[in-house]
């Protein structure tokens, strides 16, 4: 292992606290009381008290460090909590775990964000060939427009303009839920479109820089086919920078999908993040942060590991 990997790993940890730290102080200030019911409704003030006290939300520091500990495992190692990587009982939830929940959740949002980044992948890698093979064409200048398009439009105005079309006036698929894999058609369309034009404005620049390339003319000049010298010489060059990109924009696909996951109704991490936001839920915001930071850390690392086998140049 190179000494800049090592680096990076010895970095997370340190990473991670700071998102904790962070996240914790900026959920601290939300306004309302976590303890309160939803329609305002306050137990008596010696029962609130108890309350408080019994979930360390009357000290923020001795919050701090408790929650730290049971997310941690330091707890459970110390005798102090039933089980590792205890991340809490829901504060609004009631007879929920913030583990219970991030398990219903997770699997949800996790394959809405891998199937919108696998259908980006495939349709902006291809827009974006398409492109760069014949910059300043009518296909070159088709690519720009959609991805210019698909950059600028909000995923909740490309989301509503699928679900009247395809859902609401054709029918072809279902107005909101989850379980099948009709459900899963729009709301991973919608989520892609974004990703996709980024991917295929990379892709595009990618192709017409490598196309000009020494050995791309070497490889003409033998003799061999065009579609062959683009897919098989230029793409993989070409593809660099997409795979940079991927690795955060997976992160971002499978935590950013809350206005998705609202449009479609789709019981998924992010609808619970946005609620817990607006109750104040500490450990509910705190368990899926720390989910979602973790994740994130891990695909930027998996990436720079397959970055460097892919371009040997990179370790070197």
């Amino acid at each position: 292992m190179s000494a800049i990997m090592l680096a990076r790993l010895v970095q997370i940890p340190f990473i991670l606290l700071a998102i904790y730290t962070i996240t914790l102080v900026l959920a601290w200030l939300i306004p309302g009381n976590p303890l309160e019911a939803p329609e305002g409704r306050r137990p008596r003030p010696e029962v609130m008290q108890a309350m408080l006290a019994q979930y360390r939300l009357d000290d923020p520091w001795a919050f701090y460090w408790d929650y730290l500990g049971k997310a941690t495992g330091v707890s459970w190692v110390l005798g102090e909590a039933d089980r590792p990587l205890d991340l809490g009982p829901s504060l609004q939830h009631e007879n929920w775990t913030v583990n219970e929940i991030l398990a219903s959740g997770l699997p949800v949002s996790m394959t809405l964000g891998l199937a919108a980044i696998l259908l980006a992948c495939v349709i902006g890698i291809t827009a974006g060939v398409i492109g760069g093979t014949r910059p300043g064409g009518l296909a070159d200048a088709g690519t720009l427009l959609v991805a210019l398009v698909g950059i600028s439009l909000p995923t909740f105005v490309i989301g509503a303009l699928l679900l009247v079309t395809f859902a609401l006036w054709l029918g072809w698929f279902p107005v909101a839920g989850w379980g099948t894999a009709r459900h899963l058609v729009l709301p991973a369309v919608t989520l892609s479109l974004p990703f996709a034009a980024y991917i295929a404005r990379l892709t595009r620049y990618g192709m017409i820089e490598t196309m000009g390339e020494d050995y791309i003319r070497t490889a003409r000049a033998k003799g061999v086919p065009e579609l062959r010298v683009a897919m098989k010489h230029a793409l993989k060059n070409a593809f660099l920078p997409v795979l940079s990109y991927l690795g955060p924009a997976t992160a971002a696909a499978m935590t950013g999908s809350f206005v998705v996951e609202k449009v479609f109704a789709i019981p998924g991490l992010g609808t619970h993040f946005v609620n817990a936001v607006l109750s104040k839920d500490l450990t509910l915001i705190m368990g899926v942060v720390l989910v979602y930071s973790t994740l994130l850390v891990a695909l930027n690392l998996a990436v720079d590991v397959l970055y460097r086998w892919v371009d040997p140049r990179v370790a070197s």
